[in-house]
């Protein structure tokens, strides 16, 4: 079982297309929770300037955006008339630390519950965002980059806040060596380990 959808011999390349899609999403998002439990509550809503988006802010719009997307996703339009997206942009007095949390965590909930549902017959099957067709296969690779430029931006931003204290998500700066990584983001070993 990988991520909900289960590999067997002979999968056809649409079965695997949806087993990948699970894996990278996943990592996207331990590399994003990971980041965010390095900082402190107040610069998870600390923006670098007045135009910039704040970690919180972010999370607010990823978690917008896949409610919107995932929520009846093979018979609903992608952006949903109650969205309000303009407001993912904005801090609100009752935005706290557990309240974005809670939102974030629910997003990915419908995302992956959206994904791991379908069947690789789905795959060529047309949904709409925003009344533009899209074969599920588009529409999960559309969301699949957008979340990957936000989860980067996740982790620029905690990585700046957190300075010294930053733990590497990856492979730490120089250690490239030291590591063998496998396609899950999990080392295969160590080096380093290796030799203790």
């Amino acid at each position: 079982m990988n991520g909900g959808i289960a590999r067997t011999g002979g999968d056809s390349i649409e079965k695997h297309f949806l087993e990948d899609a699970v894996l990278q999403l996943r990592k996207y998002k331990g590399l994003a929770d990971g980041a965010v439990a390095q900082v402190a509550d107040a610069d998870l809503f600390r923006s670098v300037d007045a135009e910039s988006n704040s970690i919180a802010i972010v999370m607010k719009h990823v978690a917008g955006n896949m409610k919107s997307r995932w929520t009846d996703f093979l018979t609903t339009d992608g952006e949903k008339p109650d969205r309000d997206r303009d407001t993912e942009f904005e801090t609100e007095p009752g935005d706290t630390r557990a309240s974005v949390a809670a939102r974030w965590e629910e997003g990915w909930r419908l995302l992956f519950s959206a994904i791991e549902g379908l069947a690789p017959s789905d795959l060529s099957r047309t949904v709409a965002i925003r009344a533009e067709p899209h074969t599920v296969l588009q529409a999960i690779q559309r969301q699949l980059t957008h979340y990957a430029y936000h989860v980067g931006q996740v982790v620029f931003l905690a990585r700046h806040f957190a300075g010294p204290r930053w733990r590497s998500l990856s492979i730490p700066k120089g250690r490239s060596k030291d590591f063998d990584v496998a396609r899950n983001g999990q080392p295969y070993r160590t080096t380093v380990e290796e030799t203790r």
